[in-house]
């Protein structure tokens, strides 16, 4: 499991432990990103000794996509899966994420919000906001998912040495598409619980992140 994180002071030794209560029948490595966080995080990550647990620290604040870059050169597993540090994703949903991976009917399974798991209701314009960048990622890839933007992804290992990421921030989850499935990945969707934060409590993306994954479905798409 990889974990990009910047401040999450408030959550980062809640998501810990979750994910390393659940049972999934296999062997976890839990690499935690700290992406120059400036909110105690860091201090915290300190003092948390664990035989599964890796920490790294960058220097400077460099984004998510950074992060997850420097969690996958670190990740020796056979699957990669990717957890947000801010509980809005719920660990408790691996075993259906790893399940086709597991059985050899998938390369890459995204956890979908929007197929029938409970969440909580929050923001119309971001549910809109995703919904068209989704509509244009299928439309440019082909696919057919229903949650493009989703945090949970899942993949077998394979692929980092097929594919090069190159995003910074937000830009990983358009990046991430238009490259699996220009390699014809086999992807499954399935859906999970969603625990969405408002701004109060500290969710980043805004729709300047919006605007940007626009730019980067269309730069994977016709420029990379």
């Amino acid at each position: 499991m990889i974990i990009p994180v910047y401040d999450e002071r408030a959550t980062i030794e809640e998501i810990i432990r979750r994910v390393q209560e659940v049972k999934v029948g296999l062997e976890k490595e839990i690499i935690v990103v700290d992406d120059c966080s400036q909110d105690g995080t860091s201090e915290i990550l300190k003092n948390l000794k664990s035989p599964d647990l890796k920490i790294c620290r960058h220097a400077k604040n460099m984004g998510k996509g950074a992060a997850l870059r420097t969690g996958f050169s670190e990740a020796e597993g056979d699957v990669i899966l990717i957890q947000d540090a801010d509980l809005e994703y719920n660990p408790q949903d691996y075993p259906k994420l790893l399940e086709a991976i597991l059985d050899s009917r998938a390369d890459v399974v995204y956890g979908s919000r929007f197929l029938g798991g409970p969440h909580r209701v929050l923001f119309f314009w971001h549910y809109v906001g995703n919904k068209i960048l989704t509509t244009l990622s299928n439309m440019l890839s082909n696919l057919n998912l229903s949650d493009m933007e989703t945090g949970y992804k899942v993949f077998r290992r394979e692929i980092l040495e097929t594919i090069e990421f190159k995003s910074k921030r937000f830009g990983f989850e358009p990046e991430f598409t238009m490259k699996v499935a220009r390699k014809n990945c086999r992807i499954y969707e399935v859906p999970i619980s969603y625990s969405g934060r408002d701004y109060r409590q500290g969710k980043k993306i805004n729709w300047k992140d919006g605007i940007a994954a626009l730019f980067h479905l269309i730069r994977y798409k016709f420029f990379d």
